[in-house]
């Protein structure tokens, strides 16, 4: 019988996912998210004073940049309080403040992070940024926010391949507003 690995750090995603499955639409496009109320936290709160770093896939990145962009906010993209590591073979034109890009092998670098001492470490996404880790079987478990809304196509939560991840349920939790919080660990 596989026991559950026990580490200090652990890699979670938490991620908000429509209730067919995606992330985002075809052209990433997430807003169908911003419609929810912003009174409720889901979890958030609680969530991130657990976490001191960051990953982020490219697209991702990219995207945040561009939504920020178009929004015309002055906020801050990436909290500098915390370490953000982007995943990508190209790294940006001009230094993004608070982000070291990262090209390294997904297993090496995951390992080399488990082995600093720190709090957790959040994989904000995008969906092949995720299967990467999971292939790698450095992913420990999933927060994931179903929302009662079917998107009809777009960036599945783990990017396709075959593979069987048994899940173990920690815990759910529905709220008022139709969405629903799936806590899973990933067995071993």
């Amino acid at each position: 019988m596989n026991s559950p690995r026990k580490f200090i750090r652990k890699f979670i995603v938490d991620i908000a996912t429509s209730a067919d499955g995606f992330i985002a639409r075809p052209d990433g496009d997430i807003e169908w998210l911003n419609r929810r109320p912003d009174t409720v936290d889901y979890g958030m709160a609680a969530f991130y004073p657990t976490i001191d770093t960051i990953i982020w896939g490219r697209k991702t990145c990219d995207w945040a940049l561009d939504y920020h962009k178009k929004a015309g906010t002055q906020d801050a993209i990436f909290d500098t309080r915390l370490v953000n590591y982007v995943f990508s073979s190209k790294p940006a034109k001009q230094p993004i403040p608070g982000v070291q890009f990262i090209s390294e092998p997904v297993k090496e670098f995951a390992q080399r992070l488990r082995a600093t001492p720190g709090k957790h470490i959040w994989i904000m996404g995008g969906g092949e940024l995720i299967a990467s880790f999971l292939d790698a079987g450095e992913i420990d478990e999933f927060d994931i926010h179903v929302i009662p809304v079917f998107i009809g196509e777009g960036i599945p939560l783990i990017a396709p391949r075959h593979r069987d991840v048994p899940l173990r349920l920690l815990s759910s939790k529905d709220y008022p507003d139709g969405i629903v919080r799936l806590h899973y660990e990933v067995e071993r």
